[in-house]
């Protein structure tokens, strides 16, 4: 009997500690899991947070892959948009009530990037992005930059310099002052040849001697090549592209280096801007005096000014009302 009881009395000690050190955690678990299943589904039975689902359809676009088109030959692809649901219902679950102001998207990269295509030059940049983007080709007109680089702070504008090779090693000085301005920097070549009639060992010594010099000053790598007057042939292309530059030319040109009145300057990039533009432009005297009026003039468009590098990324520029 009494070693009946002892067994009935080890056997409740050992349940007691087993309850304790199992039973409990894996309790809390549960009371966890719940906890948040019942606030899911509480949320989802609102007729807020349904309301934002069904809408959110109608305010999603799909995103487009980048290609090779027959005319703009390399053409950078554009994030989609999707109603981030979450966000969403949070912005507006203070008020109660559905607001499109409130909706928070969720940009949706697409399958195909510029950078899966063949070696191709790039024109511009995606038709639908509000961008547009400064070419500034650099081998000369030293006296025009300082006031070009003031202008563009002033209007809180980026653009992208294209430095020739032996330019940069010439005035290193005025280099950095384009990189400390916070303006993106390209290649031009080293001494502005004709790309399109030079041997491949010239054309990439000329595109190796020019990253040089610019990275020894900016401490950062070389991206984009422009060929010195939009001279180049595929090969040009293949061997930049090899040495992880893209080739980029234009799809609006100021002719600055025919030294236009600023107005005919200012009245043929306006009358042929758009989405996507890529506007080539030099630091001479026409472009320094009607820079300005271009920068406003694109603005008062509602499009954006940015470098190479942003027009040609896939982030699609959201205006928020």
């Amino acid at each position: 009997m009494k070693r009946s009881t002892f067994q009935m009395l080890a056997f409740v000690i050992i349940a007691f500690f087993t309850y304790n050190t199992v039973s409990q955690p894996f309790q809390g678990d549960i009371s966890s899991v719940l906890s948040n299943d019942i606030a899911e589904v509480a949320k989802k039975k609102d007729a807020l947070y349904v309301e934002i689902e069904e809408k959110a359809a109608t305010y999603e676009v799909a995103p487009q892959d980048a290609k090779i088109d027959k005319i703009w030959k390399a053409q950078p692809g554009l994030n989609g948009l999707k109603v981030d649901l979450e966000a969403s219902y949070k912005n507006m679950k203070k008020s109660g009530e559905f607001d499109e102001k409130k909706l928070v998207m969720k940009q949706i990269p697409p399958k195909i990037h510029l950078s899966d295509l063949p070696p191709s030059p790039i024109y511009r940049g995606h038709p639908e992005k509000t961008m547009v983007s400064f070419l500034i080709n650099v081998a000369w007109g030293n006296e025009h930059i300082p006031g070009m680089l003031e202008t563009l702070k002033n209007h809180g504008v980026k653009a992208t310099f294209f430095l020739e090779g032996r330019w940069v090693k010439e005035n290193p000085s005025m280099a950095k002052m384009i990189i400390d301005a916070g303006h993106e920097v390209g290649n031009h070549s080293y001494t502005h040849p004709n790309m399109k009639t030079l041997g491949s060992t010239a054309v990439r010594e000329q595109l190796l001697k020019t990253n040089e010099v610019i990275e020894a000053i900016s401490g950062s790598k070389v991206t984009w090549f422009a060929p010195p007057s939009g001279s180049y042939r595929d090969e040009v292309v293949n061997i930049a592209h090899d040495m992880k530059l893209g080739t980029i030319m234009w799809s609006v040109d100021t002719i600055d280096w025919q030294k236009p009145e600023p107005n005919v300057l200012i009245n043929r990039v306006m009358g042929k801007i758009h989405p996507g533009a890529m506007v080539l432009m030099h630091p001479t005297p026409s472009t320094a005096n009607s820079l300005e009026t271009l920068i406003t003039s694109i603005k008062d468009k509602g499009l954006e000014l940015g470098t190479v590098s942003s027009l040609l990324s896939e982030e699609r520029i959201v205006h928020h009302n």
